[in-house]
């Protein structure tokens, strides 16, 4: 049977992610206050952000109807400090000025809601990919800074666009480092007892 996905994000390159896997997925922005959540364990504060935006955009939508809402966060962490999305060049120059040949861990926090009869089972994990930066120019920094990319990526990168020629290594899920790691939604899913092929092109394209 067909299974109707939403996606609680409006991050592209989480619905490339799933796209390009054969899904197409419903995308319903949350709209909530990420500021809201804070904490000193950055696996937590992802995870805490994924829940937050599935369980508002499930209120939304409501439980009458069978489906599958799936929320994420990432966030970079390095030296013990957590790195979201910098939303200004300022703060990405000085992120990429501590970044650059080095390796950081970038959490992801993944969210289901499964609705089936209108009953809800939930399932919240993390995934982690070690990520080892290149050793960047300056020049390179401020060029990098003036695709206006990195404002709107958590860690002020991403490796499906221009920030993907400056990651040297990944140890874990690539996936995991775009914003959604497939494996591990799949296994939540199998877990909630939906196959993840029932997602192939069933979904309702928004």
């Amino acid at each position: 049977m067909s299974v109707r996905l939403i996606l609680a994000s409006a991050s592209p390159s989480r619905l490339q992610t799933l796209r390009a896997a054969g899904v197409d997925p419903v995308v319903h922005v949350s709209g909530v206050d990420e500021s809201q959540i804070e904490g000193a364990d950055a696996t937590a504060v992802a995870s805490a952000l994924a829940r937050l935006k599935a369980e508002a955009v499930l209120a939304e939508v409501g439980t009458d109807a069978d489906v599958v809402v799936v929320g994420c966060d990432s966030i970079l962490e390095l030296d013990g400090e957590q790195f979201g999305k910098p939303h200004t060049d300022e703060v990405a120059r000085e992120r990429w000025h501590a970044m650059r040949g080095r390796t950081g861990v970038l959490v992801t926090g993944h969210h289901v809601a499964v609705v089936r009869g209108g009953q809800v089972h939930r399932d919240t994990r993390a995934a982690t990919t070690a990520v080892t930066f290149a050793d960047v120019t300056d020049a390179e920094v401020e060029a990098y800074i003036a695709t206006g990319e990195p404002r709107h990526c958590a860690g002020a990168f991403t490796i499906d666009g221009f920030g993907g020629a400056f990651v040297e290594r990944l140890e874990g899920d690539h996936h995991n480092v775009i914003g959604l790691s497939l494996p591990l939604l799949r296994r939540m899913l199998a877990d909630a007892g939906v196959e993840w092929t029932a997602l192939w092109r069933l979904s309702v394209p928004a």
